[in-house]
């Protein structure tokens, strides 16, 4: 089979688009386990969250993308806040399975709301305005949105890791998680800033929302066809390690990319043909830490 340079670019590309979704839905994934110890299965929920509430500021209320930008976010970071504080507080010192169970059901109820007040067809969603159009590349048209897509996951996911790995505010998180009675005996205010932390987990998948709704159809259940395979980018990259999940988003979107080029039957299992792989070879992941 021959493959043309301007096909196997333009595969490359759209790959790197998909990757950066995967990079910054998985990068909340990691943050929430690395520092509290939860496997958030309701990820995929609060996805869909942060593009249903976009959808309806946007549609009700005649609020511009821009705002919904930021507001999206800190509406559905919020609500993660509510959970944090009501119901996954009490299950920290037990097993993980615990938290799975708790979050997959969390999942199921808030699916099951937007479900009963959307249905399960998708909802229109315009690219706004400035980003419309698309740019000549020379191999392909590259949809402006679609660019602004991939910018804008990069700048957030390093910003991330930068806040987590190189700051002042990091460093308590990691140390809260470890010894957090040492750092309450510094003033520092532990379950608050644990409470935050997942409040800021749940922020990035609602921006991803935000950020795929134009890209992918919006529904109650836009969730479910990513999440399963963000899971498997955290468990490849290592759980909780931040830039494993970002690399390794990015790396995956593209090898997915270049498969529907060369075996497109297997576009849909290679990331988790390459997890299994990955787990025999190395068991805690790419950048995971053995213990």
């Amino acid at each position: 089979m021959t493959i043309s340079l301007p096909a196997l670019l333009s595969q490359l590309l759209l790959g790197l688009v998909n990757g950066s979704f995967y990079a910054i839905l998985s990068l909340g994934l990691a943050v929430i386990f690395g520092l509290l110890n939860v496997i958030n299965f309701a990820h995929g929920a609060l996805f869909m969250m942060g593009a249903i509430v976009t959808w309806m500021a946007m549609n009700y209320f005649d609020i511009s993308y821009w705002v919904m930008l930021v507001a999206a976010p800190l509406i559905v970071g919020v609500f993660g806040v509510l959970i944090e504080r009501l119901l996954l507080r009490w299950i920290y010192k037990l097993d993980h399975l615990y938290g799975l169970l708790l979050t997959l059901g969390l999942t199921l109820l808030i699916e099951g709301a937007f479900r009963s007040a959307y249905g399960v067809s998708g909802l229109s969603y315009d690219t706004p305005e400035a980003l419309t159009g698309a740019t000549d590349m020379g191999f392909m048209m590259l949809p402006n949105y679609r660019a602004w897509v991939v910018v804008a996951s990069l700048v957030v996911c390093f910003a991330t890791w930068f806040l987590i790995e190189k700051t002042r505010i990091g460093a308590y998180l990691r140390a809260g998680t470890e010894n957090p009675r040492l750092v309450e005996a510094f003033g520092v205010n532990v379950p608050l800033m644990i409470t935050l932390t997942y409040g800021f987990g749940v922020a990035l998948a609602a921006l991803a929302g935000v950020l795929a709704a134009p890209v992918i159809q919006v529904s109650p259940l836009m969730g479910q066809n990513l999440i399963i395979v963000v899971f498997a980018v955290v468990v490849i990259g290592g759980m909780g390690s931040i830039m494993g999940s970002i690399l390794t988003g990015l790396g995956l979107g593209v090898i997915e990319g270049l498969t529907k080029v060369f075996y497109p039957e297997a576009s849909s299992t290679v990331v988790f043909i390459i997890m299994a792989v990955v787990l025999l070879i190395r068991p805690a992941g790419l950048f995971g830490k053995e213990k």
